[in-house]
């Protein structure tokens, strides 16, 4: 018996780890992610930092308010027409260009913070073109990554970036609470310009990325066709909906400040901001299991459900630190719904499509949060700020089951059946097997084909 409960536990942390094979074996993707990894290191600190001086300069809750809606316009817009650029230019410049273009704003903002009267005005135009230029770059990295790895590594990809970026979203805010309380303003901008000279440094040694379609020229046309494509696959709108349910009902950051103090610990708020992150971490460190999953839509209802589950139950917690678990929870189920969601996408949608659609995506789980903030704050006007965590939980898990509901096709997705799913890993073999080679058409049969087990 001790042999046996030995070998299931080693089976089972087998099974568990992080599968971090896309790292070992994609020269590419470890650039890639670690130029991300930078990147948003210094782009957390500046966004410590401007709302920061906002305040220095104006004192007006309504003008460090007034920085989230500057950024709204750019990102929605940007993120839309940036998807069609990436399906009409080469990815790899665009995430060059735009990655210099967010150098320059933080350039800007580091000669306005040692102005002897810095001007107000150049942090709202720099957040703004920030917004745009990441919304620019954000579909296409998204594409290069479809195109770098073969598609059974997407879900061990995505855990592997999804726990990198999480890392930086908890260390990224301690080090710019720290930077801008002892240096200021000027010395944050000053770690992001050279954050960003780093990243530039990685993303130039990234090799060039064939596309495997025809690029389509950047229009309205192209951008409405890439609209209509998504509007034709119910399973992808199940990916949309459900996320932006999930975090217009559910996602409460605005109200942690009246949490931590109800619950008497107004210093602990960081607590509560580092919890989702916590959560996201250890999602990833035992994403392991993920691999062995083929019904993703179900998988991505089921945690959107826990999400929502695990919000309610924060607001009953008489604790912080109890609050902080179940919103860790929260935190770790959304990080598994993210997974599921991308694998989805980049599994399916042919690559001359992939970066409208990305930019599609990066509108559905951007606006989500910015929808729950408000309606949080609008119904703890109401009742306050147990009221509206437990309220919103309770609104994600209802709304999650009626799109489960309404969308059969989502919830029924299987990667090992999806016509998409199917028609992708055979445009992946098409090339080999028109050349003939049957040894690059046993090797890419390797890595198109999915790994016999269980479904979810």
């Amino acid at each position: 018996m001790p042999e046996r409960a030995d070998r299931f536990l080693k089976s089972l942390a087998r099974r568990l780890r992080l599968d971090l094979s896309p790292l070992r074996e994609f020269r590419d993707f470890r650039l890639l992610l670690g130029s991300g990894l930078i990147t948003m290191l210094g782009t957390v600190i500046t966004t410590v930092a401007v709302p920061f001086q906002m305040k220095q300069l104006t004192e007006s809750y309504v003008a460090v308010g007034l920085v989230g809606m500057a950024e709204f316009v750019p990102m929605v817009v940007c993120g839309l027409w940036g998807g069609a650029i990436a399906d009409a230019r080469d990815r790899r410049t665009i995430v060059i260009l735009s990655e210099l273009g967010l150098c320059l704003s933080s350039v800007l903002l580091l000669v306005n913070a040692l102005l002897p009267r810095p001007q107000v005005w150049v942090l709202y135009a720099a957040g703004a073109l920030a917004a745009g230029l990441g919304s620019i770059r954000r579909p296409s990295e998204q594409a290069l990554i479809n195109r770098m790895l073969p598609l059974d590594r997407m879900p061990a990809a995505f855990a592997v970036q999804g726990l990198v970026l999480n890392a930086a979203m908890i260390a990224g805010p301690a080090a710019g609470g720290l930077i801008v309380a002892t240096l200021g303003p000027a010395a944050s901008y000053g770690v992001d310009v050279a954050t960003f000279l780093l990243s530039l440094a990685l993303l130039a040694r990234v090799g060039a990325v064939p596309r495997a379609e025809e690029p389509t020229p950047a229009s309205l046309r192209s951008l409405l066709e890439g609209v209509r494509y998504a509007l034709r696959r119910p399973d992808l709108m199940g990916t949309y909906l459900v996320d932006i349910a999930a975090m217009a009902f559910a996602s409460s950051t605005a109200l942690f400040p009246f949490l931590a103090e109800n619950l008497g610990a107004p210093k602990a708020v960081g607590v509560l901001y580092a919890a989702g992150g916590v959560g996201a971490v250890i999602a990833s460190l035992t994403s392991g299991w993920t691999a062995r999953v083929r019904r993703h839509g179900l998988a991505v209802i089921v945690s959107a459900t826990l999400w929502g589950v695990a919000v309610a139950l924060a607001a009953l917690m008489p604790d912080i630190w109890l609050v902080f678990l179940f919103l860790a929870v929260a935190g770790g189920a959304d990080m598994v719904s993210g997974l599921f969601r991308g694998t989805i996408w980049n599994q399916t949608i042919p690559d001359s499509y992939r970066g409208r659609l990305a930019g599609i995506e990066l509108l559905s789980y951007s606006t989500g949060p910015m929808l729950g903030d408000a309606r949080a704050g609008f119904m703890a006007q109401l009742g306050g700020a147990r009221f509206s965590l437990g309220v919103g939980g309770l609104l994600c898990t209802a709304a999650v089951g009626v799109m489960a509901a309404a969308l059969p096709r989502f919830r029924g997705y299987d990667a090992r059946t999806d016509e998409h799913a199917v028609a992708q890993r055979q445009a992946l073999l098409s090339p080999a097997r028109k050349g003939g080679d049957r040894t690059v058409i046993a090797a890419e049969e390797r890595h198109a084909e999915f790994p016999r087990s269980p479904s979810a």
